[in-house]
């Protein structure tokens, strides 16, 4: 009972957190003018474009994932590569971060890939993520630093008033956002600390992690992660294009809002809805978009891009058992 309670607190939890959010967010939204924007301002091509870029990330994270597993003598098939990942970036709606966990397990059922092996690889590649977006947000934050400071000040973090910081909502729902985080860390480091204790695994973790050391081909390594985040900046960057309210906003602007989603989906909710959305909003609104036209644009690019994952991990799903049905 124990077990099953724990499970649906898992799942519940990041749902309610995104929720309340949101609720918070919109809770005194016309959402009729959304329907408005989406039948009649929307470009869809610009959004198709937007799309094509979402889909050529996974599939780019994928080639690189293959090329990291080839130093420990594991070569599963590219496709499945990708379309594991699919599948884990859809699996991450249901229970946050499960995907990195999922895209593993399914290399092991359909490539006899070492499940512990694989996993030191997602680790390999979530610090190089990490390094890339540190980059990323140091370079954009000496390029917009007066913004940033207006964030700051907009979502009640001044360091000069303790007051007005216990007084603003924001500062509550950055700190909910948090404790989230916090807890999906501390579970993340049960679950490694449980699977220490078989024999081997934390030997083949190991590997995985400083599989980095031995690709072949590390220019082409560069060059996906490259490509990867690339195709991050302009999955959500062509989306400005969308709308007429945001078309005029620069790639400076873009590169601010980047940042701050990247860094909002990592708290655990459903593709970071709720903290995105926040983040979104008020960087938009730094820029001069109005607070209804920053809350439309939220809502039908985070809603779009969340289908288009669906999307994805039904494919990926049906393409792993049909390309793979000769081993049943």
């Amino acid at each position: 009972m124990n077990k099953l309670l724990k499970k649906a607190l898992k799942i519940t939890l990041p749902l309610c957190l995104g929720g309340f959010v949101l609720y918070w967010i919109y809770r005194d939204f016309d959402f009729s003018e959304v329907k408005g924007v989406l039948i009649h301002g929307t470009n869809w091509w610009w959004m198709i474009l937007s799309l094509v870029f979402g889909i050529l990330s996974h599939i780019v994270r994928g080639a690189r994932w293959k090329q990291v597993l080839e130093p420990l003598g594991e070569n599963p098939k590219t496709s499945d590569c990708i379309n594991s990942i699919f599948v884990g970036y859809a699996a991450n709606l249901v229970f946050p971060r499960i995907g990195e966990v999922s895209r593993c397990g399914i290399l092991l059922k359909y490539d006899n890939i070492s499940f512990a092996k694989s996993l030191g690889t997602v680790v390999t590649e979530r610090l190089i993520d990490s390094v890339c977006i540190v980059l990323i947000t140091a370079i954009t934050f000496l390029l917009q630093m007066p913004i940033f400071i207006d964030f700051f000040q907009e979502t009640g973090t001044k360091l000069h008033s303790l007051g007005h910081l216990f007084t603003s909502i924001w500062f509550y729902i950055i700190l909910l956002c948090t404790i989230g985080v916090i807890i999906i860390l501390i579970q993340l480091f049960r679950v490694f600390s449980i699977s220490s204790r078989i024999k081997g695994v934390l030997k083949h973790l190991w590997e995985g992690i400083i599989s980095l050391r031995g690709v072949k081909n590390k220019p082409l390594f560069t060059l996906y992660t490259i490509a990867l985040w690339l195709c991050y900046f302009l999955h959500f960057y062509f989306t400005f294009y969308c709308f007429g309210f945001t078309e005029h906003l620069g790639i400076l602007a873009a590169l601010v809002m980047f940042v701050g989603g990247t860094f909002a989906v990592i708290v655990p909710t459903p593709n970071g809805a709720g903290p995105w959305h926040f983040a979104i909003i008020t960087m938009m609104m730094l820029y001069g978009v109005n607070n209804i036209d920053a809350g439309i644009f939220a809502l039908i690019v985070h809603g779009i891009q969340t289908f288009l994952v669906v999307l994805l991990g039904i494919y990926g799903w049906a393409a792993l058992l049909l390309t793979n049905r000769k081993l049943k």
